[in-house]
């Protein structure tokens, strides 16, 4: 009783600070977006992350969003603004998935560095890095730009105050290059952000739940049990444990460091930290927002894929090389 007890309380915690973090998140990047995007020359934008030939946007792409410190979550609204300004859906979903991945982030790398030795570290960030850029490139020779949904942060119109669409209502988006209507932009840009929040709140809360039952209630050593070295199965197992997860990777190293003390493998770790890091529940159901049912598979498909092959990777290697 005493121990469903401190479950339930350390699920309600969860649920109360990530709810609180994604709610000054997601407001504060959906802001943020939208007043970039009303002094942003959406050409120049679309120019610099398309790239000259094939696979350059998605290398500019990953890159961007592997040195922006976003999570899951918050990389969200970021993708909107970045397809809004008429970004190619294969670079922007390559910036999706660097992003919460930490591939550039110093934290990170400082951390992997720290406990894992600097080995793991680069194999982290060469393994991700590429692995988003060949995602980008593979989603949209698929076709499935198309299933994206009509939901825009900035709708652009004509003229110098274009109209914008945001959650239902409208506002205009003032493009004149000095600062003195800075005001007004501001109004603009917080009226959008707490627009597009009610419009995904359900998905928010409905997926914070979610993920807060599983932090309170699955426990490490259940990890620990099914994601051995000698189980053929671990990898995928803990990919697949790992995308319903909201956790972050600064988060998630440590705990991944006494895991793997504890007998899980470096490769259901990598597996797990991925899976949870590029793919949460609270992302996935945001996501569901925006993304049509083809395109939201492909997603989740894509992130355990590329979570699990890593991790096999990570295994082989440490067989080989003994890292």
């Amino acid at each position: 009783m005493n121990d469903q007890l401190n479950n339930l309380t350390t699920a309600l915690a969860f649920f109360v600070m990530i709810s609180l973090e994604l709610v000054v998140l997601f407001v504060g990047i959906t802001f943020l977006v939208s007043l970039i995007l009303q002094y942003a020359n959406p050409e120049t934008v679309k120019r610099v992350l398309s790239g000259k030939r094939l696979g350059v946007g998605n290398l500019i792409g990953a890159t961007f969003g592997g040195v922006t410190p976003f999570c899951s979550c918050s990389a969200v609204p970021m993708l909107m603004g970045l397809l809004e300004l008429g970004v190619p859906f294969g670079v922007a979903m390559s910036f999706l998935i660097a992003s919460p991945l930490g591939v550039f982030n110093p934290v990170v790398l400082s951390l992997f560095g720290t406990l894992f030795g600097p080995t793991v570290m680069v194999g982290y960030v060469l393994t991700t890095f590429v692995a988003a850029v060949l995602a980008g490139i593979l989603l949209d020779a698929l076709g499935l730009g198309s299933h994206v949904k009509k939901v825009r942060i900035i709708a652009g119109g004509s003229g110098c105050c274009d109209s914008t669409e945001s959650a239902g209502s409208a506002e205009p988006v003032v493009r004149d290059k000095g600062w003195a209507l800075f005001g007004v932009r501001v109004g603009i840009a917080a009226r959008n952000a707490v627009g597009l929040f009610r419009q995904m709140v359900p998905f928010l809360i409905i997926g914070v739940a979610i993920g807060s039952f599983i932090y309170g209630f699955v426990p490490a050593s259940f990890l620990a049990q099914v994601a051995g070295p000698d189980n053929p199965l671990a990898v995928p197992v803990a990919a697949a444990i790992g995308v319903p997860m909201y956790v972050r990777t600064e988060t998630m190293i440590p705990i991944g460091f006494a895991l793997t003390q504890k007998g899980v493998s470096v490769g259901a770790f990598m597996a797990l930290a991925i899976g949870g890091a590029g793919a949460s529940i609270p992302e996935l159901t945001m996501l569901a927002g925006i993304f049509k049912r083809r395109l939201w598979i492909a997603y989740v498909v894509t992130i355990f894929t590329i979570a699990t092959l890593i991790g096999f990777l990570f295994n082989f290697l440490t067989v080989v090389v003994g890292i």
